[in-house]
């Protein structure tokens, strides 16, 4: 997808600050941080959101999903975390490229 800004960032058409990567994922910090830390992890490959995932994607949620406490530990976060992934433009959703966000590190996170 040659407009969205995530792809673009894989591509390396546009910079950001890496915190991961490997063959399928790119973790980097969220360039609009609401928390001390926080840390967005994408797939290389385009991926709409959540909703667009199936079966075929399983393989690839469970590694983003077990990426994030990994790099929440390496970034002083052991006491804990939050996760996010919006789902949509109900759900929040902005960038339209699938993305779990990690933040945590102080302030005021709502609770539910």
């Amino acid at each position: 997808m040659n407009d969205c800004i995530f792809c673009k960032i894989v591509d390396g058409a546009l910079p950001s600050n890496k915190v991961y990567e490997d063959d399928e994922l790119l973790a980097f910090h969220d360039i609009h941080p609401i928390a001390p830390v926080h840390i967005l992890i994408i797939p290389k490959t385009h991926i709409v959101s959540l909703s667009e995932c199936g079966n075929k994607h399983q393989n690839l949620l469970g590694r983003m999903l077990l990426l994030a406490p990994e790099l929440a530990r390496k970034h002083g976060l052991e006491t804990g975390f939050r996760t996010m992934i919006n789902t949509g433009h109900g759900g929040g959703q902005e960038v339209f490229h699938l993305h779990i966000h990690i933040f945590g590190g102080g302030g005021k996170l709502a609770r539910t």
